[in-house]
């Protein structure tokens, strides 16, 4: 199979992890489970056959290194998992805009821009012949989200959009891509086993079992900088919305739900913790409670679904499909185009897989 060229914006920890996977699943064999992949094979596309050919960050330390040195350099705090050689990609300069709030500007380690000059991005996409873009930004990054959109659409390339500013489930973005005839998938990227999937989980299976919820919550803590960043409240509107959304969508009647990021423990490294609780009632209309906790390493928890993503809008380029691409959308992000429950999306995509469906 031919190769998939892929393009990073912002060489994170999800970048780190999605990254070291590659090259962790090279010689995944097709005939086995193998503990944390959905497929192996996704359409005739193994996970070696994804190639990075471009990236664009503004942390000083990661800029003009190899991209496979780049993915441990601080603050990154992603485990490291798998020795990757070298890729042949260096780090591009991307332009700063809002993608680095101005509380994470140390942290982040900006460069100067009366030092560096960031790079015309569409051009090297177009050099690079980069087939995908996928935006890895920091949540809040509302005018960086839409510049690099705009120069994927300017080069040509597919978009992925792993972070909650709304590009496919928005009908004007969307359009352009469908336009150029060019797929976009997204946004806000769904862990594989993470607080969104879970906590949908637990409030569909109250409502196929006929409890009626009366409120719900969902608190989060973690100590990268994704966490970090999120410690100002404006960056997480869109966040807020995302999540929110992606539970009470399931819902048919309005409740009162608070989810979102809770606090910043530094100590904590890359380790998200989630508490979720639902209060509901029963038959008799006597009360029920369940309260879970979730512990993960959250940035590979991300890669295990965007390995899948960028395979299934590879074939969309295979197919010649446009516009944003409903079954893995509605599958792997949490603001998709279309909101489903998790059992429909899976069947969805199965099914675009095998060509039953076109989008």
């Amino acid at each position: 199979m031919p190769e998939i060229r892929v393009a990073i914006v912002g060489v994170g920890n999800c970048a780190s992890a999605l990254v070291q996977g590659v090259e962790y699943y090279k010689n995944a064999r097709e005939d086995e489970t193998v503990p944390g992949l959905m497929h192996v094979n996704f359409g005739g596309y193994h996970i070696r056959d994804v190639k990075f050919v471009a990236a664009f960050e503004v942390d000083k330390r990661k800029i003009g290194k190899d991209l496979a040195e780049a993915i441990f350099a601080k603050p990154n705090c992603c485990a490291k998992f798998a020795d990757v050689p070298p890729l042949g990609v260096k780090v591009s300069p991307g332009p700063i805009l809002d993608g680095a709030a101005a509380h994470m500007r140390e942290a982040f380690n900006v460069y100067n821009e009366n030092e560096v000059k960031p790079a015309d991005v569409a051009e090297v996409l177009k050099e690079a012949k980069a087939e995908i873009l996928l935006n890895y930004l920091p949540v809040g990054s509302y005018h960086a989200t839409r510049f690099y959109a705009q120069a994927a659409l300017d080069a040509g390339c597919a978009f992925v959009n792993c972070m909650p500013e709304f590009i496919a489930s928005d009908k004007v973005w969307s359009k352009k891509f469908e336009d150029r005839g060019l797929p976009v998938a997204g946004d806000d990227v769904k862990s594989q086993l993470g607080a969104t999937i879970l906590h949908r989980n637990l409030v569909k299976l109250c409502i196929d079992r006929g409890v009626v919820i009366d409120e719900t919550y969902q608190l989060n803590l973690g100590g990268n900088t994704d966490f970090l960043n999120m410690t100002v409240e404006e960056r997480l509107k869109t966040k807020r919305i995302s999540k929110t959304e992606a539970v009470t969508s399931l819902v048919p009647y309005e409740l009162p739900t608070r989810i979102g990021p809770s606090d910043y423990v530094p100590f904590l490294g890359d380790k998200k913790i989630c508490y979720i609780t639902l209060k509901g009632r029963k038959f008799g209309n006597l009360p029920v409670t369940i309260s879970a906790k979730l512990e993960v390493e959250d940035s590979p928890n991300s890669a295990g679904v965007v390995i899948d993503v960028i395979r299934a809008v590879k074939l969309a380029l295979d197919r010649k499909i446009a516009g944003p691409l409903i079954s893995i959308s509605s599958y792997a992000f949490k603001h998709p185009p279309v909101q489903v429950p998790d059992s429909t999306a899976k069947e969805w995509v199965e099914d675009y897989i095998k060509g039953k469906r076109d989008r």
